[in-house]
């Protein structure tokens, strides 16, 4: 069993540890959705090697990866077969432009896609926002072929998070970003979500489910002819402090874009790759997007990749003589043939059996994790998949700071989101894993928080002051 905890290990010569690397990180590195000031005090924390849900750091101490490096390692760290795929790629094509060429990593990744969703006609991109922003083009673009330009606005549900590019931010509910870059963004409409934790006592959750929808429903009665697309992070909105909502609620998304003529655009970055039980959120509620977006996961948290996926309808709207017709975006690493490698081999971790396993897992996980259930002070737990999460009641205004540095500590990596604490491991966390994690986070809220004492659920939590993932 691998050791728990902050025990010291050998380093061989290529993870020693560099000469004063955190101050040259911060002398040199811009790191993203930081603060920079905040770092005089904390440097950040050099890391060497990753084994599994493992982190080493330079003195061989070893933090658990709760959150599995921004949620994209889906197989632990330095996985045998993802490591053989890109070593084997490497030794044929490292990589060729897309354009008037192909090969054959992103033709079967592609082929897989389609077999595996439904949905195919596969354009990829470099990470989240990317494929974001080429379902959205893709959407206006398909209704201007079919001579409606007019359509060309979007809708977001409230506290929706789908990347920080310009046109992604244009669907980001998140009014920290939104303030920052208003001049430059065109913001979409903002419908509600039935938050489960903000469901009023008087309504059952088919209400409650009903009236949010509701809402949708009486915007695209009025807007549908403006409107290109709706764009949904299925089930789990987890920038936003993992926002729960019910699959019928998905359902009857689906069913009024079909009845209103408007795009479904799923945004399964964080959640899809089997992060929320199935390989798919959207399957919970046998629901079908018109465009699928991908990317986290896709291979395994080892190379950047998203992707885009749709339907033949809205392919053939693009097949034309005039480019112009064409849909008009790209850049230089498109389906890169190392990442695709990279998602191949995820794609044959990530089979059936599996996503069975997961399942039986996270229920193992989840008893594990009672002692939090059960804590005082965390409010609102929930649990889908191998995600965890909780409000912290009454938490001040500095917790998240205060409980990542806390919980580093004790040898566990987690980010809170506001007052929201979350768990995303890798899904190679085991029992022991579970319990170390488990024991860290208790001590990271006793160390910010004192003894634990009871707290007045709140009946509608503050959205999180930085809903950042």
């Amino acid at each position: 069993m691998m050791p728990l905890g902050p025990t010291p290990i050998p380093m061989n010569r290529s993870s020693r540890p560099q000469a004063d690397l955190p101050g040259r990180s911060l002398r040199a590195v811009w790191h993203p959705c930081t603060q920079m000031k905040r770092h005089e005090g904390a440097p950040p924390l050099e890391i060497v090697r990753g084994e599994g849900v493992w982190l080493i750091d330079a003195q061989g101490r070893r933090v658990l990866d709760a959150v599995s490096s921004w949620w994209v390692n889906l197989f632990g760290h330095n996985q045998p077969q993802i490591k053989a795929a890109i070593s084997a790629q490497m030794d044929r094509i490292e990589h060729v432009m897309l354009a008037g060429l192909t090969h054959a990593p992103v033709v079967e990744l592609s082929e897989r896609l389609l077999a595996r969703t439904g949905l195919g006609h596969a354009h990829y991109g470099s990470d989240g926002a990317s494929a974001t922003e080429m379902a959205l083009k893709m959407s206006a673009h398909f209704w201007r072929n079919g001579g409606r330009p007019q359509k060309n606005r979007f809708i977001g549900l409230a506290g929706g998070y789908h990347g920080e590019t310009v046109g992604a931010l244009a669907v980001t509910d998140v009014p920290l970003f939104r303030q920052s870059y208003a001049p430059l963004v065109r913001v979409a409409a903002t419908v509600p979500v039935p938050d489960l934790r903000r469901k009023p006592a008087q309504l059952s959750e088919a209400e409650w489910v009903a009236h949010c929808a509701g809402a949708l429903e009486r915007h695209l009665q009025q807007h549908a002819d403006r409107t290109a697309a709706l764009i949904v992070e299925p089930l789990v909105q987890c920038a936003a402090g993992f926002v729960v909502y019910p699959p019928a609620y998905l359902a009857r998304v689906r069913e009024l874009c079909t009845q209103y003529g408007v795009h479904l655009v799923a945004d399964e970055i964080a959640v899809g790759m089997g992060r929320s039980g199935s390989f798919l959120a959207c399957e919970q509620a046998n629901v079908r997007p018109d465009f699928l977006c991908l990317s986290k996961g896709l291979t395994g948290g080892y190379l950047p990749l998203s992707v885009v996926l749709t339907t033949d309808t809205v392919y053939a709207a693009f097949y034309d003589d005039d480019v112009a017709r064409g849909f008009l975006h790209s850049h230089s690493y498109t389906g890169n043939p190392l990442a695709c490698s990279a998602a191949l081999a995820t794609l044959d971790l990530l089979d059936d059996a599996r996503l069975a396993a997961n399942r039986e897992l996270a229920a193992r996980l989840d008893a594990i994790f009672a002692p939090l259930h059960a804590h005082p002070r965390l409010t609102h737990a929930r649990h889908l998949g191998l995600i965890w999460a909780w409000d912290v009641a009454d938490a001040p205004a500095d917790f998240a700071r205060r409980f990542a540095a806390a919980a580093l500590a004790r040898g566990a990596l987690l980010r809170p989101i506001g007052s929201t604490l979350y768990f995303m491991p890798p899904y190679v966390i085991d029992e022991a894993g579970a319990e170390h994690l488990r024991d860290a986070a208790l001590g990271a809220l006793h160390a910010v928080l004192g003894a634990a004492r009871p707290s007045a659920t709140p009946a509608h939590p503050a959205a999180p002051e930085r809903a950042l993932p």
